[in-house]
């Protein structure tokens, strides 16, 4: 998971996952420093309003771009679960983790069509860029939404539908209205948008039975 940082082709090859099959390629956009200009991470931590001693997860963590972020918002005494399909993946996060120290950061090898979080464990759930590769986003939505707190919110973070100067191919993207749409059936209601990203949709959501204004 951990998706497309940067403008592919549509004739790169993939694996199952939707991942690019050039690796070392993938890694180095993923923690390519110009990235920082539009993912804008410092301001995306911020606006999620997250307080210590909360529980956080990135879903599609990749090798950590936000997860060790939320680490530091929640500090020593919150958590964080950090979630992947993709075993490699884990694989190169564990030994960022080893080498740094970290320990409130649990890495978590999901299934594609489950995110496999322990029931009621988090304050929030974070995607960016990972909706767009979800088959069965209302049911994902739905198993994610089991996972929040009374009070949890969940945040997504997807390219706009139309041309940017990075991001995957328009037509593999979900439109902000598409994504809300499955939003609604799988039960969450939005409650903010932040409009701080040139490139991308920014929503946080509730389930609908908690929902209210931010």
């Amino acid at each position: 998971m951990a998706r497309h940082p940067h403008r592919h082709p549509t004739d790169v090859p993939r694996d199952a996952l939707g991942n690019p099959r050039d690796w070392k390629r993938y890694l180095a956009r993923l923690r390519a420093p110009e990235r920082m200009a539009w993912q804008r991470p410092r301001e995306v931590v911020q606006a999620l309003g997250l307080r210590p001693g909360q529980t956080a997860c990135e879903i599609g963590a990749g090798p950590g771009y936000f997860a060790f972020r939320l680490a530091r918002a929640v500090g020593p005494r919150g958590h964080v679960y950090a979630a992947d399909a993709e075993p490699r993946m884990l694989a190169l996060l564990s030994r960022r983790l080893r080498r740094a120290r970290q320990r409130n950061i649990t890495p978590v090898l999901s299934l594609p069509g489950d995110p496999l979080l322990p029931p009621r464990s988090c304050d929030l759930v974070l995607m960016v860029n990972t909706y767009h590769h979800l088959t069965r986003g209302t049911g994902y939505l739905r198993r994610l939404t089991r996972a929040l707190r009374p009070g949890g919110r969940l945040a997504n973070i997807d390219f706009h539908r139309r041309p940017t100067p990075v991001g995957p191919p328009v037509e593999h993207r979900v439109s902000r209205g598409a994504f809300l749409a499955s939003a609604r059936r799988a039960g969450l209601m939005l409650v903010r948008e932040v409009e701080t990203l040139p490139y991308q949709y920014f929503l946080i959501l509730r389930p609908r039975r908690q929902a209210r204004p931010m």
